[in-house]
């Protein structure tokens, strides 16, 4: 009896000693429900005919319209722009800088001096905190047709007869965007892989080694291995933003030379939003767009772990 009476008052006294970690996890419950499920009321306008002036209540009394802003953006004959803008865009950034931050993790791995192991570690995930703001000016110093870094080099050397618009190029912006993308978020990336290789067994790589295991052959049949369940992870969930793209480096680096190529969903969206007052239409593209990352997330998860065993859940 004195043991199970004893077990109340331990949890009580767990509980007072991990006091801050429950405040903690508190206000982390509280954000979520306040910033992403209280907000979630709003989908019900993408099926109604909403006016900002009947206000919240305007939710609930607004005319139910059906599917008729779904309708209307498959009608629209920009819609197939943005969203082979979205996808093709998407796709690159998955192509390229999804294995990037591997292969720099490798890489860096390999390094036997510390310092300069945490110098190039750093250095590589700086630009993650620089804004999308800053790197489109970056940008426009380096490429820009009138007195640009990367221009005036090219002419200098004669490589080039006359400047190259980038900025301007609608057909060069897709890699230009790869581009900063790559820069911005390799090294940040390449964090959690870093992380995954230093969890993975020493001793692993001292048998290799006696075996005769070259640097080459450790890296494919101890390191990789040992990252194939977070690869799997990382992968399902990048392909979760297939349709999403990035509205940020969209919205900095596009302007109306180039808007064939640079308009995504995510950015039509929040233009027609805000700039027209259309929230409903905005909010059935919205909605739409994140059943298709739902979708894919579901769907690659099960996939997963049917062929490989390893899946998020």
């Amino acid at each position: 009896m004195r043991s199970v009476n004893n077990k109340p008052k331990s949890k009580v006294a767990q509980f007072k000693r991990q006091w801050t970690l429950h405040v903690i996890l508190l206000i982390g419950l509280v954000y979520l429900l306040i910033f992403a499920y209280i907000p979630m009321v709003g989908i019900i306008i993408a099926f109604k005919q909403y006016k900002l002036a009947s206000g919240i209540m305007g939710f609930f009394t607004s005319q139910w319209v059906g599917l008729k802003w779904f309708k209307e953006f498959f009608a629209s004959p920009l819609s197939g722009t943005y969203i082979r803008n979205t996808i093709v865009l998407s796709t690159l950034k998955l192509l390229v800088c999804f294995p990037m931050p591997i292969i720099f993790a490798l890489l860096l791995n390999e390094v036997r001096s510390s310092k300069f192991k945490r110098l190039v570690q750093t250095a590589s995930y700086l630009p993650h905190f620089i804004s999308w703001i800053i790197v489109s000016g970056l940008c426009f110093n380096m490429f820009s047709s009138v007195n640009g870094v990367v221009n005036e080099i090219l002419l200098k050397n004669g490589l080039i007869d006359a400047p190259l618009s980038i900025l301007y190029d609608g057909k060069q912006y897709w890699g230009l965007a790869v581009g900063t993308e790559l820069w911005k978020e390799m090294g940040w990336n390449a964090i959690i892989y870093i992380a995954a290789i230093a969890g993975i067994d020493s001793t692993l790589y001292e048998a290799a080694e006696i075996d005769g295991a070259s640097r080459l052959q450790r890296i494919v049949y101890v390191t990789l291995p040992g990252l194939k369940d977070i690869i799997i992870i990382m992968f399902i969930l990048s392909l979760g933003g297939l349709v999403g793209g990035n509205l940020d480096q969209a919205m900095m680096l596009g302007n109306t030379m180039n808007r064939d190529y640079s308009e995504i969903i995510n950015s039509y969206v929040l233009k027609i939003g805000m700039a027209n007052f259309r929230y409903d239409y905005a909010a059935a593209v919205g909605l739409m767009q994140s059943l298709i990352s739902v979708v894919l997330v579901f769907s690659s998860n099960a996939l997963s772990r049917k062929v490989t065993g390893a899946a998020i859940y």
